[in-house]
């Protein structure tokens, strides 16, 4: 499938992490007709709010990687805004794409779908065969759920709807909340805040045994874009590297760009979720797709986005809001 730049693009979540790199590589590869719509405006929760506007736009083509999003203490404490949020999002959207005739929708699921204790690397057919990770089972069920819902409207509907399964992402947008944020971007706040504090030490939550894959956002916009020209499956595909790191590697790795004096204390009161998530890549690696972006180069060039950001006063205080 070949789409024309002047097809109309809905975008849903396009103020977030993966939401604003796809608009940076649809607007770098020519699309003209992107659309968005901020919370403010639509709230994707809303059913009625969200039909009038598919009535109104008519996108021919969506990508759904809009979402309620957060690492492991938002996901332990907010399981049920978590599970709601989710669930009444991906459904409205999903269900108005199909009622007003969306030419191809690419639905964003988590990593955190597959079972606590899968088998390492993890197969797009691990989906569903053991208990999840407790500490975010709410957004994991939600997420299985979108999933399913773009499968069973392939087989009742005919509905051209695509799913992949994106490993841990970082880059230019994260959340760096400390409430809310995921590992990688904590990590690099932590360690900013003690280089600004002239702190020797750094706390880490776990014990830094969990492996964890990570991949740079705007590689996943790369496979959004590619699978959206190039998949027509059924199936969910994995994205990801096929390489991963444990939370003490990630932290070691960030200190040395950030604060390389600080010292590491890894507080194992608190939990280390799931022991390891490394996604098996071969389905998409055989459609011709690969990650590009190396962990310490795309930890790098993050860091050089937080910097700028954080110069910018506006911004600096949306990303210090830790309450």
């Amino acid at each position: 499938m070949t789409i024309d730049l002047n097809d109309s693009i809905f975008v849903a979540g396009h103020r977030g992490l993966v939401g604003s790199a796809i608009c940076r590589r649809l607007g770098a590869e020519g699309f003209h007709n992107i659309l968005t719509a901020t919370r403010a405006e639509l709230d994707l929760r809303n059913q009625a709010a969200v039909d009038r506007w598919f009535d109104d736009h008519r996108p021919a083509y969506v990508y759904l990687v809009a979402g309620t999003v957060g690492g492991i203490m938002a996901n332990s404490t907010r399981q049920a805004e978590f599970l709601y949020d989710n669930m009444m999002i991906h459904a409205n959207v999903i269900e108005a794409a199909r009622r007003t005739d969306v030419t191809k929708l690419l639905y964003l699921g988590s990593a955190c779908v597959y079972p606590r204790l899968s088998q390492q690397p993890i197969p797009e057919s691990a989906l569903m065969t053991g208990p999840l990770e407790p500490t975010n089972e709410g957004y994991a069920l939600a997420k299985i759920a979108g999933i399913r819902l773009c499968e069973f409207y392939r087989q009742q509907y005919g509905c051209n709807f695509i799913t992949a399964m994106p490993t841990n992402l970082y880059g230019p947008n994260d959340n760096f909340d400390l409430r809310h944020s995921h590992v990688l971007p904590a990590l690099m706040r932590k360690f900013h805040e003690a280089k600004l504090r002239g702190e020797g030490g750094v706390e880490i939550w776990g014990s830094g045994k969990a492996r964890r894959e990570f991949l740079h956002v705007d590689d996943l916009a790369d496979a959004c874009l590619f699978l959206m020209d190039e998949y027509e499956g059924n199936g969910h595909l994995n994205v990801g590297t096929g390489v991963d790191h444990s939370i003490a590697e990630l932290a070691a790795l960030i200190r040395d760009i950030v604060h390389p004096d600080a010292d590491m204390i890894f507080d194992t009161t608190k939990p280390d979720g799931m022991p390891q998530r490394l996604l098996d890549v071969t389905a998409l690696t055989r459609l011709g797709w690969r990650a590009r972006t190396e962990l310490a180069d795309g930890l790098r060039s993050t860091y050089e986005w937080f910097q700028a950001a954080t110069a910018v006063p506006e911004r600096a205080r949306q990303l210090s809001d830790v309450g």
